[in-house]
């Protein structure tokens, strides 16, 4: 949990950067190895019983490969631009995680290495890279996907996931896909 330390110490500040969140990041992606990444796809891989039958390999294709590549890209990302972060929305942000992650650790099958990753991927894309968590593209039950259209994200289920305490919806930058309601 080095890096939720670290944010923390990096929150008292009375400014917060893209680029002291990226640094944080890139030290915790840093520390994730491949063991990690394969708990971590093993976790999503069992957790997917719960996703319908049809959509099921596209879901582990999907996010397995998100993990893999986001971390990855953590690691080496060079921002081209720095501005301020609205400290308090990190904030909720992480404190979110935090409470999921605690929530999960109750249950028989918690993945510590799952859990990094997420943190991670879900703060980087978020408040870094300013796009929707869920990378374009992404596929949802029903044909759906997450879309780009000019500089607004659009995800199929948003509005019904963002009052959910198991997903990131609410601070995901992604808006309600209209043609989903």
């Amino acid at each position: 949990m080095a890096s939720i330390n670290q944010i923390r110490d990096i929150l008292s500040s009375k400014e917060l950067t893209r680029t002291d969140l990226l640094e944080v990041l890139k030290r915790e992606a840093k520390s994730i190895s491949i063991q990690d990444i394969m708990q971590a796809s093993a976790f999503m891989i069992k957790d997917s019983q719960y996703v319908q039958s049809g959509y099921r390999e596209e879901f582990i294709e999907a996010y397995t490969r998100g993990f893999i590549t986001r971390i990855k890209e953590v690691k080496e990302y060079q921002l081209k631009h720095d501005e301020k972060l609205d400290i308090e929305e990190v904030k909720e942000a992480i404190s979110l995680l935090e409470t999921q992650e605690e929530e999960r650790r109750e249950e028989d099958d918690f993945n510590p290495a799952f859990f990094r990753i997420y943190r991670v991927i879900s703060l980087y894309t978020t408040f870094v890279r300013d796009e929707p968590i869920h990378p374009v593209g992404t596929p949802f039950p029903g044909g759906f996907e997450v879309k780009v259209d000019g500089k607004t994200y659009f995800c199929p289920v948003k509005e019904g996931q963002k009052d959910n305490p198991r997903a990131v919806c609410c601070f995901c930058i992604a808006e309600q896909d209209p043609e989903t309601l």
